[in-house]
Protein backbone atom coordinates (compact mmCIF):
# COMPACT_ATOMS: atom_id res chain seq x y z
CA UNK A 1 0.00 0.00 0.00
CA UNK A 2 1.26 3.46 -0.87
CA UNK A 3 1.30 6.18 1.77
CA UNK A 4 -0.24 9.60 1.31
CA UNK A 5 1.77 12.68 2.37
CA UNK A 6 0.33 16.12 3.09
CA UNK A 7 2.32 19.16 4.23
CA UNK A 8 0.44 22.22 5.47
CA UNK A 9 0.81 25.18 7.80
CA UNK A 10 -0.08 25.48 11.47
CA UNK A 11 0.40 28.38 13.87
CA UNK A 12 1.90 26.68 16.95
CA UNK A 13 3.77 23.37 17.22
CA UNK A 14 2.88 22.79 20.88
CA UNK A 15 -0.86 23.12 20.16
CA UNK A 16 -0.39 20.94 17.08
CA UNK A 17 1.35 18.22 19.11
CA UNK A 18 -1.40 18.28 21.72
CA UNK A 19 -4.14 18.04 19.09
CA UNK A 20 -2.71 15.48 16.67
CA UNK A 21 -0.65 13.54 19.23
CA UNK A 22 -2.68 13.56 22.42
CA UNK A 23 -6.25 14.01 21.15
CA UNK A 24 -6.20 12.18 17.81
CA UNK A 25 -3.59 9.64 18.94
CA UNK A 26 -1.22 10.19 16.01
CA UNK A 27 2.35 9.08 16.67
CA UNK A 28 4.91 11.83 16.24
CA UNK A 29 7.72 11.32 13.75
CA UNK A 30 10.62 13.56 12.84
CA UNK A 31 10.60 17.23 13.77
CA UNK A 32 12.61 20.42 13.92
CA UNK A 33 11.88 23.76 15.54
CA UNK A 34 9.68 24.71 12.51
CA UNK A 35 7.82 21.49 11.62
CA UNK A 36 6.62 18.14 12.96
CA UNK A 37 5.52 14.93 11.22
CA UNK A 38 2.66 12.70 12.38
CA UNK A 39 1.43 9.24 11.49
CA UNK A 40 -2.13 10.27 10.62
CA UNK A 41 -3.97 6.95 10.49
CA UNK A 42 -1.19 5.37 8.45
CA UNK A 43 -0.34 8.43 6.36
CA UNK A 44 2.22 11.21 6.81
CA UNK A 45 1.27 14.73 7.82
CA UNK A 46 3.98 17.40 7.94
CA UNK A 47 2.84 20.40 9.96
CA UNK A 48 4.96 23.50 9.30
CA UNK A 49 4.84 26.85 11.07
CA UNK A 50 3.17 29.37 8.77
CA UNK A 51 -0.17 30.78 7.67
CA UNK A 52 -2.83 28.05 7.37
CA UNK A 53 -4.65 27.70 4.06
CA UNK A 54 -7.92 29.54 3.68
CA UNK A 55 -11.11 27.50 3.58
CA UNK A 56 -14.80 28.25 3.10
CA UNK A 57 -18.00 26.17 3.30
CA UNK A 58 -18.32 25.84 -0.48
CA UNK A 59 -18.50 22.05 -0.86
CA UNK A 60 -22.12 20.90 -1.24
CA UNK A 61 -22.48 17.29 -0.01
CA UNK A 62 -26.03 16.12 0.44
CA UNK A 63 -27.78 18.75 2.55
CA UNK A 64 -24.57 20.18 3.98
CA UNK A 65 -22.06 22.83 2.97
CA UNK A 66 -18.63 21.53 3.98
CA UNK A 67 -15.33 23.40 4.21
CA UNK A 68 -13.15 23.36 1.13
CA UNK A 69 -10.38 22.46 0.99
CA UNK A 70 -10.20 19.86 3.75
CA UNK A 71 -8.38 16.60 4.43
CA UNK A 72 -9.02 13.54 6.53
CA UNK A 73 -9.12 9.79 6.77
CA UNK A 74 -11.51 6.92 6.14
CA UNK A 75 -11.61 4.54 9.11
CA UNK A 76 -13.26 1.21 9.84
CA UNK A 77 -16.48 1.83 11.78
CA UNK A 78 -15.25 0.65 15.21
CA UNK A 79 -12.28 3.06 15.03
CA UNK A 80 -14.53 5.87 13.79
CA UNK A 81 -17.01 5.36 16.63
CA UNK A 82 -14.23 5.33 19.23
CA UNK A 83 -12.75 8.56 17.83
CA UNK A 84 -16.19 10.23 17.58
CA UNK A 85 -16.86 9.33 21.22
CA UNK A 86 -13.42 10.62 22.31
CA UNK A 87 -13.81 13.93 20.44
CA UNK A 88 -17.35 14.40 21.77
CA UNK A 89 -16.24 13.70 25.35
CA UNK A 90 -13.36 16.16 24.87
CA UNK A 91 -15.84 18.88 23.86
CA UNK A 92 -14.62 19.36 20.30
CA UNK A 93 -16.59 22.06 18.47
CA UNK A 94 -17.75 20.14 15.39
CA UNK A 95 -18.42 21.84 12.07
CA UNK A 96 -20.57 18.80 11.29
CA UNK A 97 -21.32 16.56 14.28
CA UNK A 98 -20.85 12.79 13.94
CA UNK A 99 -23.62 11.43 11.73
CA UNK A 100 -24.53 8.95 8.99
CA UNK A 101 -24.58 10.18 5.41
CA UNK A 102 -26.02 8.47 2.32
CA UNK A 103 -27.85 5.95 4.51
CA UNK A 104 -28.92 2.87 2.59
CA UNK A 105 -27.06 3.98 -0.55
CA UNK A 106 -23.79 2.73 -2.04
CA UNK A 107 -21.04 4.47 -0.12
CA UNK A 108 -23.05 4.84 3.11
CA UNK A 109 -20.72 6.43 5.62
CA UNK A 110 -20.45 8.06 8.96
CA UNK A 111 -18.76 11.44 8.95
CA UNK A 112 -17.67 14.28 11.19
CA UNK A 113 -15.95 17.60 10.45
CA UNK A 114 -13.86 19.65 12.88
CA UNK A 115 -10.77 21.86 12.78
CA UNK A 116 -7.32 21.62 14.27
CA UNK A 117 -6.09 24.51 16.48
CA UNK A 118 -4.89 26.39 13.38
CA UNK A 119 -8.33 26.16 11.77
CA UNK A 120 -7.43 23.47 9.22
CA UNK A 121 -10.66 21.55 8.44
CA UNK A 122 -10.58 17.78 8.90
CA UNK A 123 -13.16 15.18 7.88
CA UNK A 124 -13.07 11.71 9.38
CA UNK A 125 -15.27 9.15 7.66
CA UNK A 126 -16.26 5.75 8.97
CA UNK A 127 -17.31 2.84 6.78
CA UNK A 128 -18.37 -0.72 7.45
CA UNK A 129 -16.69 -1.72 4.17
CA UNK A 130 -13.72 0.46 3.19
CA UNK A 131 -14.25 -0.49 -0.46
CA UNK A 132 -17.35 1.71 -0.21
CA UNK A 133 -15.06 4.75 -0.25
CA UNK A 134 -15.02 4.40 -4.04
CA UNK A 135 -18.69 3.46 -4.51
CA UNK A 136 -20.39 4.81 -7.60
Amino acid sequence: MALFHLAFNVRDLDDTRTFYGDLLGCAEGRSTDTWVDFDFFGHQLSCHIGTPFASAPTGKVGDHDVPMPHFGAVLPMPEWRALADKLTAHGVDFILAPQIRFEGEPGEQSTMFFTDPAGNPIEIKGMSDLDGAFAT
